[in-house]
């Protein structure tokens, strides 16, 4: 009989010497989101001027990257130079617990990000007094915790499943993938997954799309140095969303529809792409399209880190 109580990432199994490879690039991955995202934290704290709430939705951006990578990464690394690749189920529904509650956070911190733009373009004399410190505070709070108790209820419900295997097919430990070795029935767990999609994901980007039509339609009536300013400040949150909605949608497609026939490789390549890619491309979209940030940044690499702190406050 198998023991079931623990689980086995097969895809590591026989991948020979090309594991040390794997393993050098996902070091440097993983070094360069950390680095990246820690000095976008870093310079935003450090520097008062930044202190409003598109700032600061940015730091939580990059906040969330660094969770998420520290989710998956060590894990990986250690997988790869490991010659067994066996997991405790407990230590399995909580990194897939870490890994999803990153994904829903991050498509809530962009909810409030979509929203702060819609707030400051479509009713900028009201701005002030709705984006307060406290309101802000709040907003934030709640895109963090409600993710991460929904999906802790999640875990919950999957962590009293009888398992009829222990064999599973990603990298990663994977929630749907753990459901689907259950001998039980797995209604409950099918309808309070389909709610948690629903309200982390399918909500947030309905109000996300919302709020940057009625910013479109706002340009439209608007001058042309309204809309150049306007479009400066949206195009970056729009290629982020982009960016982590298509891959998203990869590893959802991949991981309910096991009828798509795709190589290996590319089926790995694609169910990781929103672990990997948009860690690592926010801070340089956003280091590089906000001259506040970008100029910062310069500073911090011109100076020392423990330099003078007057470097932050010109």
């Amino acid at each position: 009989m198998e023991n079931r109580t623990y689980f086995y990432l097969m895809l590591f199994e026989n991948i020979g010497y090309i594991r040390y490879a794997f393993f050098s690039l996902g070091f440097v991955l993983f070094c360069a989101i950390v680095f990246f995202n820690t000095l976008i934290i870093l310079v935003i704290f450090l520097e008062r001027t930044l202190h409003h709430p598109m700032y600061i939705l940015i730091s939580c951006l990059s906040v969330n990257s660094v969770f998420g990578t520290a989710a998956f990464f060590p894990r990986l690394l250690t997988d790869l130079l490991s010659d067994t690749h066996s997991v405790s189920r407990e230590a399995c529904l909580l990194q897939a617990f870490f890994i999803y509650s990153y994904a829903a956070n991050e498509n809530t911190i962009l909810m409030l990000m979509a929203f702060d733009r819609y707030v400051a373009i479509c009713k900028p004399l009201q701005y002030n007094n709705i984006m307060t410190p406290k309101v802000l505070s709040v907003l934030i709070a709640i895109s963090w915790i409600y993710p991460m108790i929904c999906l802790g209820i999640a875990g919950i419900l999957n962590s009293r499943l009888t398992m009829c295997g222990n064999k599973l097919w990603k990298v990663y430990c994977h929630n749907w993938e753990i459901v689907k070795l259950t001998c039980e029935n797995t209604i409950a767990n099918n309808v309070f997954g389909f709610f948690n999609v629903t309200t982390t994901l399918i909500m947030p980007l309905n109000f996300i799309l919302y709020s940057y039509a009625k910013i479109l339609i706002i340009c439209r009536k608007s001058s042309l140095d309204f809309r150049r300013k306007a479009y400066q400040t949206c195009i970056p949150h729009i290629v982020i969303l982009l960016n982590f909605s298509v891959a998203l949608f990869c590893e959802v497609t991949l991981s309910r529809f096991a009828t798509l026939e795709l190589p290996i490789g590319l089926s790995i390549i694609l169910s990781l792409e929103f672990l990997i890619v948009p860690p690592i491309l926010n801070p340089l979209v956003y280091g590089l399209n906000f001259p506040e940030i970008r100029k910062k940044i310069i500073w911090i690499i011109k100076c020392n880190v423990g330099g003078p702190k007057e470097h932050f406050n010109k």
